[in-house]
């Protein structure tokens, strides 16, 4: 089955819109999932959606394409789409995958996408969880890694893809997959997942309340309403 990417476009002017689903239209592996004209609405659909990609506008009023980066850092694969040259630094400062400056020839779009499809092709779930071995087997640029299941803290859903993160890794990783098959395999007895995107390692929670759990890491992670009642009388 082919692999469908869901996009999300952020940006404040509507001409931009509709030339990037001009863009997104030509691309069989691409889905416009979505449009948001500020920051504010960005955040509420990233928080309520799963997406793959979000091309996202810098120069957008009360919350910039910087500032939402800097907000969002788990944020969907990132694509800068601007007028301006001058927030490149920052832009892959905050693991943006590709600057284009509008307006954005088809060429330019396309070198873009390829390098997001590079990226997601280049990290995959290989073989799971190996429950003999306790751990966790994936190939990232082109090379099988594997890491032990007790060192993830939480794997994060991205549609097609689930974003990885560990105690012995500075950055997480993301890999094609999904969360429903791994949950299968995942040790229950140590991971629960407690949002449709979340699944988290018990041990590495070092605070819960019925709508956020606080990871060794810093991160909170929000909890669904439905898997609130699995945490009834959790001691962490």
């Amino acid at each position: 089955m082919a692999i469908t990417y869901r996009c999300l476009i952020i940006d404040d002017e509507s001409p931009a819109h509709k030339a990037l689903i001009s863009h997104i239209s030509k691309f069989d592996e691409l889905e416009h999932s979505g449009s948001a004209f500020n920051g504010m609405e960005a955040i509420k659909m990233l928080n309520e959606n799963q997406y793959d990609i979000i091309f996202l506008d810098i120069n957008m009023p009360v919350i910039s394409g910087v500032e939402l980066m800097e907000l969002q850092p788990n944020r969907p694969l990132t694509i800068v789409t601007t007028a301006y040259s001058d927030f490149a630094l920052s832009a892959y400062q905050n693991d943006a995958i590709d600057y284009l400056l509008k307006p954005i020839s088809p060429e330019k779009f396309a070198k873009a996408i390829e390098k997001a499809k590079t990226y997601f092709s280049g990290n995959s779930l290989k073989k799971g969880i190996d429950t003999n071995t306790k751990t966790f087997s994936y190939r990232i640029n082109g090379q099988m890694t594997n890491m032990p299941i007790e060192d993830i803290i939480y794997i994060e859903s991205l549609g097609n893809y689930m974003k990885l993160f560990s105690t012995k890794l500075k950055s997480p990783i993301i890999i094609y997959g999904s969360l429903s098959n791994i949950s299968l395999e995942i040790d229950n007895n140590n991971f629960m997942q407690v949002h449709r995107s979340y699944i988290v390692n018990l041990s590495k929670t070092i605070s819960v309340n019925f709508k956020a759990l606080t990871m060794s890491n810093g991160d909170v992670i929000p909890v669904g309403r439905k898997y609130k009642i699995l945490l009834d009388g959790l001691s962490i």
